[in-house]
């Protein structure tokens, strides 16, 4: 990775939650690959710090911090920290999500949903609430949430999970109400729609052949890897994009068509 800071985003100030691992990790390198400066925020400190010290070894500009953002006052000492460093929030990354196990809803009890719900869907409402005043003031800023074809439809492939798909669902249509209020106030609030990606974690729980397999049920007979979903996202923050509000870009290789 080499960084240039004339990019496409170059000076802007960036935060990408979930940035120690998968989809935040090839976001937060990518950003800073086009100039941006990014704070690389994870609930992994050491993953987190991994990230980026690979940011500043490319001659780019990163700031570590832990942070665990299904919790307001983690979220607020995220923000604040930022604006020590760099003084303002030009783009917000929301990364964090993921889900626990695979069960049906009978086997689903109040504590899981709520992790789940918090996890993929809390974690988004808080960061944007903590950045939107400061964008609204300066009335120009970039949302950007990764959601996931499970909020779109079941995979008719996988088993179905109700709290991760109810969340990224929800996730898409926090994404349009932003869109709507914010948009007065130059802020665009888009999400980036993966389906099955080739991430760290997606590769150490299934074989060669398995995803092998899931390759071959898409249209395009290839599973995404995660720097497709960065420059998804890396379009939805630069310029071109600047009038794309309330969006759900898909990067899924046909896996799902709606």
């Amino acid at each position: 990775m080499s960084s240039d800071k004339a990019g496409r985003l170059g000076g802007q100030i960036t935060i990408v939650t979930a940035a120690g691992q998968g989809l935040g990790e090839a976001i937060a390198t990518t950003f800073a690959r086009e100039g941006a400066s990014v704070a690389v925020v994870d609930i992994n400190l050491a993953e987190a710090q991994r990230v980026g010290d690979e940011i500043e070894a490319a001659g780019g500009s990163a700031l570590v911090l832990e942070a665990d953002v299904t919790k307001s006052p983690d979220v607020d000492a995220m923000v604040k920290a930022v604006l020590e460093r760099w003084g303002t929030i030009d783009i917000l990354v929301n990364g964090a999500g993921g889900f626990h196990k695979l069960a049906p809803i009978t086997e689903i009890d109040e504590e899981e949903w709520d992790r789940v719900i918090a996890l993929n869907l809390k974690t988004a409402f808080l960061c944007c609430k903590a950045v939107a005043g400061i964008m609204m003031e300066r009335k120009k800023g970039r949302i950007i949430s990764i959601s996931s074809g499970a909020g779109i439809a079941p995979n008719p492939h996988a088993p179905s999970y109700l709290p991760y798909g109810s969340a990224k669902a929800g996730l898409i249509g926090l994404t349009k109400h932003l869109a709507k209020e914010l948009g007065p106030y130059g802020i665009t609030a888009n999400c980036v729609v993966p389906g099955t990606t080739l991430t760290p974690r997606v590769r150490k729980v299934r074989d060669a052949a398995s995803i092998e397999n899931i390759a071959a049920t898409n249209p395009m007979r290839h599973l995404v890897e995660p720097e497709d979903s960065a420059e998804a996202a890396l379009f939805l923050a630069s310029e071109e994009a600047r009038y794309i509000t309330g969006v759900s870009l898909n990067v899924n290789a046909g896996n799902l068509i709606v």
